[in-house]
């Protein structure tokens, strides 16, 4: 697995090395007892703190993603697959809320929003958000 981070990203830091590895989890990149790399070998690595790599182990740890057992090191703990559901459904809620967010920018309504959730949902895709919320215009 390959952690990579950007001092000129919005998220610190520490977010960021913490949600690459639960990406990597629940991706199945990284398995069950998997060993991660260590506090400070991480931070030399990315060339950050030890400290910003022990908050992005501890909030793994915190979300049921990774243990850490004294003088062994940080593991992946089993896959559970309602925290996996919980995850989806987080993402699914931040795409959407990013995706009605761009909708009332461009001035779609809510009939607008559902027609081109249905023809992705049905298709798999769809044209430019003008073709669904007009289709009078269609050639």
């Amino acid at each position: 697995m390959r952690i990579v981070v950007s001092n000129s990203a919005d998220a610190p830091l520490y977010e960021q090395v913490a949600e690459q590895v639960r990406e990597a989890v629940l991706t199945g990149e990284l398995r069950d007892g998997d060993p991660l790399p260590s506090v400070r070998a991480l931070a030399r690595d990315l060339r950050i703190s030890v400290i910003t790599t022990t908050r992005a182990y501890a909030e793994l740890q915190a979300a049921g993603f990774i243990t850490t057992v004294p003088g062994k090191g940080a593991f992946v703990l089993p896959v559970d697959s309602a925290l996996v559901r919980e995850q989806l459904l987080r993402r699914v809620e931040d795409g959407l809320g990013a995706a009605i967010d761009a909708a009332r920018l461009a001035g779609l309504g809510r009939d607008d929003l559902v027609a081109m959730l249905d023809a992705l949902l049905t298709d798999g895709a769809v044209g430019t958000a003008a073709d669904v919320a007009h289709p009078e215009r269609e050639a």
